[in-house]
């Protein structure tokens, strides 16, 4: 039998105005030290999201995206952050930051396969 193993994530957040503090879950990054998982899921529900704010640049936050995709892979298209090792490229990552693109606090859980637990919180805490 497979033993369960810990794993940690947080939710991403689009924040279109950030004086207002009003957001919209658009991913969720999710790491795994044992399974070495790391990775972002996102979905941005554009017309959701212009209801907070219409002019938002979506080439911007598509682009914003994919570059911590490629940190969390270890890509060298994510720079030299992507150089860090697994553990720390999660850290920054997850860091508090005042950006249109926000983490919420890191949250830790048990799962047996990271990338089936990602999707699960992918529907329950984005798709819902």
């Amino acid at each position: 039998m497979q033993d369960r193993t810990l794993y940690e994530y947080a939710v991403v957040r689009l924040v279109p105005r950030v004086e207002r503090e009003e957001f919209v879950n658009i991913g969720v990054l999710l790491y795994c030290r044992k399974q070495k998982y790391a990775e972002l899921l996102f979905h941005i529900d554009e017309e959701r999201c212009r209801l907070l704010h219409k002019e938002i640049d979506f080439e911007q936050i598509y682009a914003h995206l994919k570059s911590i995709q490629h940190i969390c892979k270890g890509n060298k298209e994510g720079g030299a952050l992507a150089m860090l090792d697994q553990t720390e490229r999660f850290r920054w990552i997850t860091a508090k930051r005042s950006t249109l693109i926000q983490c919420s606090a890191v949250h830790p859980g048990f799962c047996l396969d990271a990338a089936e637990t990602h999707q699960e919180l992918m529907e329950k805490l984005v798709y819902s």
